[in-house]
Protein backbone atom coordinates (compact mmCIF):
# COMPACT_ATOMS: atom_id res chain seq x y z
CA UNK A 1 0.00 0.00 0.00
CA UNK A 2 1.08 3.62 -0.80
CA UNK A 3 1.20 6.47 1.19
CA UNK A 4 -1.61 7.95 -1.28
CA UNK A 5 -4.10 4.93 -0.94
CA UNK A 6 -3.49 5.34 2.89
CA UNK A 7 -4.20 8.74 2.34
CA UNK A 8 -6.93 8.12 0.48
CA UNK A 9 -8.56 5.59 3.18
CA UNK A 10 -8.07 7.81 5.90
CA UNK A 11 -9.93 10.64 4.30
CA UNK A 12 -12.43 8.10 3.51
CA UNK A 13 -12.96 7.19 7.22
CA UNK A 14 -13.41 10.42 8.45
CA UNK A 15 -15.80 11.44 5.83
CA UNK A 16 -17.50 8.09 6.35
CA UNK A 17 -17.65 8.81 10.30
CA UNK A 18 -18.71 12.18 9.79
CA UNK A 19 -21.58 11.05 7.72
CA UNK A 20 -22.57 8.45 10.27
CA UNK A 21 -22.36 11.14 13.08
CA UNK A 22 -25.07 13.30 10.50
CA UNK A 23 -27.05 10.29 9.57
CA UNK A 24 -27.45 9.07 13.01
CA UNK A 25 -28.49 12.20 14.36
CA UNK A 26 -31.08 13.10 12.17
CA UNK A 27 -33.55 9.22 11.82
CA UNK A 28 -32.94 10.05 16.31
CA UNK A 29 -34.55 13.08 15.76
CA UNK A 30 -36.81 12.35 13.12
CA UNK A 31 -37.69 8.38 14.85
CA UNK A 32 -36.90 8.79 18.79
CA UNK A 33 -33.77 6.99 20.36
CA UNK A 34 -36.33 4.15 22.18
CA UNK A 35 -34.61 1.89 19.07
CA UNK A 36 -31.33 2.55 17.27
CA UNK A 37 -33.19 3.04 13.75
CA UNK A 38 -30.35 5.86 12.67
CA UNK A 39 -27.41 2.70 13.44
CA UNK A 40 -29.50 0.01 11.95
CA UNK A 41 -29.68 2.06 8.79
CA UNK A 42 -26.20 3.21 8.46
CA UNK A 43 -25.22 -0.54 9.14
CA UNK A 44 -27.39 -1.86 6.36
CA UNK A 45 -26.64 1.04 3.95
CA UNK A 46 -22.89 0.34 4.60
CA UNK A 47 -22.96 -3.50 3.80
CA UNK A 48 -24.63 -2.97 0.92
CA UNK A 49 -22.44 -0.09 -0.36
CA UNK A 50 -19.61 -2.28 0.74
CA UNK A 51 -21.05 -5.17 -1.17
CA UNK A 52 -21.25 -3.31 -4.00
CA UNK A 53 -17.97 -1.66 -4.12
CA UNK A 54 -16.70 -5.00 -4.00
CA UNK A 55 -18.34 -6.65 -6.56
CA UNK A 56 -16.86 -3.77 -9.10
CA UNK A 57 -13.25 -4.18 -7.64
CA UNK A 58 -12.59 -5.98 -10.51
CA UNK A 59 -12.80 -2.78 -12.44
CA UNK A 60 -12.28 -0.05 -10.10
CA UNK A 61 -8.87 1.30 -9.64
CA UNK A 62 -6.75 0.85 -6.01
CA UNK A 63 -7.57 4.59 -5.02
CA UNK A 64 -11.32 4.24 -5.61
CA UNK A 65 -11.38 1.19 -3.66
CA UNK A 66 -9.18 2.75 -0.62
CA UNK A 67 -11.10 5.47 -0.44
CA UNK A 68 -14.49 3.63 0.03
CA UNK A 69 -13.31 0.77 2.42
CA UNK A 70 -12.04 3.96 4.32
CA UNK A 71 -15.40 5.46 3.97
CA UNK A 72 -17.51 2.51 4.79
CA UNK A 73 -15.55 1.49 7.43
CA UNK A 74 -15.87 4.91 9.09
CA UNK A 75 -19.38 5.03 8.34
CA UNK A 76 -20.36 1.67 9.76
CA UNK A 77 -19.89 0.78 13.36
CA UNK A 78 -20.20 -2.94 15.05
CA UNK A 79 -19.14 -1.33 18.63
CA UNK A 80 -22.54 1.18 18.56
CA UNK A 81 -24.51 -1.34 17.55
CA UNK A 82 -23.67 -3.94 20.24
CA UNK A 83 -23.90 -1.10 23.31
CA UNK A 84 -27.05 -0.40 21.60
CA UNK A 85 -28.11 -3.93 21.91
CA UNK A 86 -26.70 -4.31 25.58
CA UNK A 87 -28.25 -0.70 26.24
CA UNK A 88 -32.09 -2.18 25.31
CA UNK A 89 -31.48 -5.73 27.27
CA UNK A 90 -30.14 -3.19 30.09
CA UNK A 91 -33.98 -2.28 29.90
CA UNK A 92 -34.94 -5.04 29.72
CA UNK A 93 -36.55 -4.93 26.37
CA UNK A 94 -35.67 -8.08 25.12
CA UNK A 95 -37.54 -8.24 21.60
CA UNK A 96 -35.98 -5.31 20.27
CA UNK A 97 -32.78 -6.33 21.76
CA UNK A 98 -33.00 -9.63 19.84
CA UNK A 99 -34.34 -7.45 16.73
CA UNK A 100 -31.66 -5.37 16.91
CA UNK A 101 -28.78 -7.83 16.98
CA UNK A 102 -30.28 -10.54 14.95
CA UNK A 103 -31.73 -8.37 12.61
CA UNK A 104 -29.39 -6.66 11.63
CA UNK A 105 -26.89 -9.23 11.76
CA UNK A 106 -28.96 -11.08 8.55
CA UNK A 107 -29.97 -7.79 6.75
CA UNK A 108 -26.23 -6.49 6.22
CA UNK A 109 -25.21 -10.07 5.29
CA UNK A 110 -28.14 -10.26 2.90
CA UNK A 111 -27.33 -6.56 1.80
CA UNK A 112 -23.85 -7.26 1.11
CA UNK A 113 -24.28 -10.48 -1.11
CA UNK A 114 -27.06 -8.43 -2.70
CA UNK A 115 -24.48 -5.23 -3.41
CA UNK A 116 -21.52 -7.93 -4.03
CA UNK A 117 -24.24 -9.38 -7.32
CA UNK A 118 -25.15 -5.94 -7.99
CA UNK A 119 -21.51 -4.77 -8.61
CA UNK A 120 -19.96 -7.79 -10.27
CA UNK A 121 -23.35 -7.84 -12.91
CA UNK A 122 -22.16 -4.36 -13.69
Amino acid sequence: MTLGLFLLGALGGGIGAALRFVIDGAVAQRFGTRFPWGIFVINASGSLLLGFMMGLAESAPDWAFSMVVGLTGGYTTFSTATIDTVRLLRERRYGPALANSLGMLVLTVVLAIAGLALGRAL
